[in-house]
């Protein structure tokens, strides 16, 4: 399989927050490469985002804003790249939010969300939080909540559903955006 998980943090609420984003390139099933960045969302920072993901406005001050974040990943973003993510509707969102905020161009392409090929391959999983599904496929998730170790994890889940189940039920849930 060739796909990249990604995964965002937020500020706050507004899904044009993003405080961190993170890439991980898979080609031929192999983790080749990834991408870290915090994120300068140029909002207020909620106290509960802070308390899940651990980043505080002082760590973001002299990092890029969205837009310069934007023109080092924009080329992963093509109509026939697989974008994967845990609880992608939430991620595509942030990145669409970022994009709308800053007047930048949407670009189309493929979504897989783990979280929907979780439920449907592994219903009796108690539920299927990243960290669940971690813990049950014995998956290394060491810092929840980190944009680059959520998105490793995500990727991780991903090879593991299709070395168990094949390609075939995961490329049904294939959605372009």
């Amino acid at each position: 399989m060739n796909f990249i998980a990604m995964d965002f943090e937020t500020a706050n609420a507004q899904r044009h927050s993003a405080c961190s984003l993170a890439l991980v390139m898979v080609k031929n099933n192999q983790i080749v490469d990834q991408f870290y960045s915090l994120v300068q969302p140029e909002t207020d920072f909620h106290w509960r985002n802070v308390q899940i993901h651990g980043i505080h406005p002082e760590d973001v001050q002299q990092a890029p804003a969205f837009p310069a974040v934007w023109e080092q990943i924009k080329d992963y973003f093509q109509p026939n790249h697989l974008i994967v993510a845990h609880n992608a509707p939430f991620d595509c969102s942030v990145l669409k939010g970022c994009l709308d905020y800053y007047g930048l161009n949407q670009p189309h392409y493929l979504s897989l969300c783990t979280v929907k090929t979780s439920r449907k391959l592994f219903p009796e999983f108690p539920n299927h939080k990243l960290n669940t599904v971690c813990d049950a496929l014995n998956i290394s998730l060491t810092h929840h909540h980190n944009a680059l170790d959520d998105s490793l994890a995500c990727a991780n889940i991903l090879l593991e559903q299709e070395k168990q189940f094949g390609d075939r039920p995961l490329k049904q849930l294939v959605k372009m955006v």
